[in-house]
Parts: C-alpha cells; sequence; structure tokens
C-alpha cells in the first residue's frame, strides 16, 4: 500500500521533471551550437558567445530571494507555468534574434525562466515528499531533468548542422509549448509556503539560518561549483592536458571534447536510475549522512589521482569515478538541505539554497582556470579534492543529519 501511495505521489514529480527537461533542451542545445554558429547567430565574435553562455547564471544569483517572495503570492502552478511560457518563447527565439544586444535579452529571461522552474519544482517536492521518501522524490527530479540536457547537446548539434538553428530552435520551442497541458494536469494549485505564512502570522519567527541549514547550503554550493563548474567548464581541458589533442581508444582515434562530451553524456544517461536509487537509499535507517560522508572522501580520492601518471583506460575510469560521486552529492545536498526547509521556513531556505547553488556554478569556471593559469594544470583539482576532504571531515564530526531538522524559534 505504502509502495502504491508513493507511486501516486511520484507521479506529478515525473511529469514535473520531464517538463523542466522539455524547457532545458534549448539552453543545452546552445551549449554545443553556439560556439560553432555564432555567426549565423548574427553575433560578431566568440568573447560574445562567452558572456551569453554565462549571463542567464548571473542574472539568477539576485534573482532567487525575489521568485521565492513571488511564490508567497502565487501557487505553484501559476509559477512553473509562467516559467514553460517563457522558456518555450526563448527558444524559439534563438533561432530568430540576430544581434547580441536582443540575445543579451533572451538569455536574461531564459534564467528568469530557470528560477521559477526549479524553485517551483523544489516547492512541489517538500508539498508532496515526507520523511521517507524526500530524498528518493528529490533524486527522481534530479535524474529525469537531466535528459533535457542530453537531448539538447546530443539531437541539438546534429540539427543545427543539418537544418540550421532556425528550424532547430523552433522544434525545440514547440516540444516545449507541448507541456502546458501537463502543468493544468499535474502540477498542484496550492501554495506550498502555507506553513511559513502560518508562522509569520502567529508572531514566530523562525531562525533557519542556524549552523546545519548554513552547513547544508555551503555543500549544496561547493557541489554545483565543482561538478558544475570546475567539471563541466574544463573536462575537455584536462583530457587534452593529461593524453594530448587526440586520442587513441581502443584502436579509435578521438578529440579531447568529443571525449569530454561522451563521460558527460554517460552521467546523464544513467542520472534517470542512480540518483533516485542513492536517494531512496538515503531515505532508509541509515540516514543521509553516512552516505554523504564516504561519498565526500570518494570524490576527494579520484580528484587526487587525475594528475598521476597512470594507464589510460584507468585513469578514464576515474573520471566515471567522479561523474558517479556527482550523481550522488547533488542528490544528497539537495535532499539534506529539503529535510531542513520542512521544518524551517521553505521560502528563505530553498530560495537562499538556489542561490548557493547559482553562485558556486558561476564561481567554478572562473576559479579553475584562474588556478590552472598561476599554479599548474592539474591545480583546480588539487583543490578540490582538498576542500572536498575538509568538507568529509566535517560531515564526519558534525551531529548525525535527521530526517526532519529541528525547528528553531
Amino acid at each position: 500500500m505504502q509502495d502504491k501511495n508513493d507511486l501516486q505521489k511520484r507521479r506529478p514529480i515525473i511529469v514535473i521533471a520531464l517538463i523542466t527537461a522539455a524547457c532545458l533542451v534549448g539552453d543545452s542545445m546552445l551549449y554545443m551550437v553556439l560556439p560553432t554558429h555564432w555567426q549565423e547567430a548574427g553575433l560578431n565574435s566568440l568573447w560574445e558567445v562567452g558572456i551569453l553562455l554565462a549571463i542567464n547564471r548571473l542574472v539568477r544569483l539576485p534573482l532567487n530571494p525575489v521568485v521565492g517572495w513571488i511564490y508567497q503570492r502565487i501557487s505553484n502552478r501559476s509559477g512553473i507555468l509562467l516559467a514553460v511560457g517563457m522558456a518555450a518563447l526563448t527558444t524559439i527565439a534563438y533561432g530568430y534574434v540576430h544581434s547580441f544586444l536582443w540575445w543579451l535579452i533572451v538569455r536574461c529571461v531564459w534564467g528568469i525562466a530557470w528560477t521559477f522552474l526549479r524553485l517551483g519544482a523544489y516547492f512541489v517536492i517538500l508539498e508532496i515528499a515526507g520523511d521517507s521518501n524526500r530524498g528518493y522524490f528529490m533524486g527522481t527530479y534530479n535524474g529525469l531533468y537531466r535528459l533535457g540536457s542530453l537531448v539538447g547537446m546530443l539531437v541539438g548539434g546534429f540539427f543545427a548542422d543539418c537544418y540550421g538553428m532556425g528550424l532547430t530552435a523552433l522544434l525545440f520551442g514547440s516540444i516545449t509549448c507541448l507541456t502546458i497541458p501537463f502543468v493544468f494536469l499535474y502540477v498542484p494549485k496550492s501554495t506550498a509556503i502555507k506553513r511559513d505564512i502560518q508562522i509569520q502570522n502567529a508572531g514566530q519567527k523562525v531562525r533557519w539560518q542556524n549552523s546545519a541549514v548554513i552547513w547544508g547550503m555551503v555543500t549544496g554550493s561547493i557541489v554545483a561549483m565543482i561538478y558544475q563548474g570546475v567539471v563541466a567548464a574544463t573536462l575537455s581541458h584536462l583530457i587534452q592536458i593529461h593524453t594530448g589533442d587526440e586520442i587513441l581508444l581502443w584502436g579509435m582515434a578521438m578529440g579531447s571534447a568529443s571525449l569530454a562530451g561522451i563521460l558527460q553524456a554517460l552521467r546523464w544517461s544513467w542520472e534517470p536510475w542512480l540518483a533516485p536509487w542513492f536517494g531512496k537509499f538515503s531515505d532508509g535507517k541509515w540516514g543521509r549522512q553516512p552516505l554523504l560522508v564516504g561519498s565526500l572522501f570518494m570524490a576527494s580520492i579520484f580528484f587526487s589521482l587525475l594528475s598521476l601518471p597512470i594507464p589510460l583506460v584507468l585513469w578514464l575510469l576515474i573520471l566515471l569515478g567522479i561523474q558517479l560521486t556527482g550523481t550522488v552529492l547533488t542528490t544528497l545536498a539537495d535532499a539534506v538541505v529539503s529535510d531542513m526547509a520542512v521544518c524551517t521556513a521553505r521560502v528563505a531556505v530553498m530560495s537562499w539554497y538556489s542561490f548557493a547553488i547559482d553562485f558556486g556554478a558561476a564561481l567554478g569556471p572562473i576559479l579553475a582556470y584562474l588556478l590552472d593559469e598561476v599554479w599548474a594544470g592539474y591545480a583546480a583539482y588539487w583543490v578540490v579534492a582538498g576542500v572536498l576532504l575538509l568538507l568529509a571531515a566535517k560531515w564526519l564530526i558534525a551531529p548525525p543529519v535527521a530526517k526532519r531538522a529541528q525547528v528553531i524559534v
């Protein structure tokens, strides 16, 4: 009976994750297409491409608290519907804007859309999930929505090369539009922040800024900085440093960028299955802390091994191990902060957690290339290994992470 009940609760989360994936295909397509089709897009230089691919993240930094405040006044359905509409329009616009200024505006609008989409999904999960399945539901969402990145990068690059950016953007934008009926059918209309408002009306002040919540946010920010920032931005560069411009693997020659794309695609392909499994495991009797500490230690070891002169196949297996720890740590960080949010101020905690993730992801590439320039080619990965080790030690000596953090009023 419990499994059947979980399945019924999980259905809206699966649908919201797939809606998110459909909104994400256009943005992910740009990371493959814009660096090679920038003239077709009406741009004048590659530095404009770099700004356009980064501006949506920078815009999201101040937006998270604002969007959280808006969600106190609108329903989850309204917020996600607004996000889907903006995502569809911006995706279609990618094929038809032909000046840097208009591209900048469109990318900023996408940043707004993504903020509404992610926070809306967080609030729905907090409303639906309970103590026994919060990690499972968070893993389900994280695993499924990345299918949008997989499709956007693989299919988007192929379509743009064959049919041009205009038709590709129109196709992906139309796919996003098709998800609008599912928003009405499956996204709850209620507001997920009723408890926050009740606490405020009762004259109680929730002190969500306690050390446990802060360390949960720090963990999420560091995980985003490492995996969404450092690894995503420097993986092809790392492969090139370690192996050279061309890699001979099992008799096949390939470039570092191609191999990096394959490794990233592998992660996105296994996440729909592994992320929910790790989330469900952390919901069990052992809790999240042992798995979190173990994954941080393993990730630290993997990163520290990257600079060693070891056989190529073994080195690639280490990279796969890093990608696997990324799946685990992203799921656990979200679940840990969600545990705390349901017992404190949901809007404040999840809005600032979203800010922390965006800040870490934006900071990662800057720090990685700065360290590599100042010190050595593997400097960023040595620093990452040390940071993960310290974070693992912190969680090891910290009090156990309860599934429901105590409310501090």
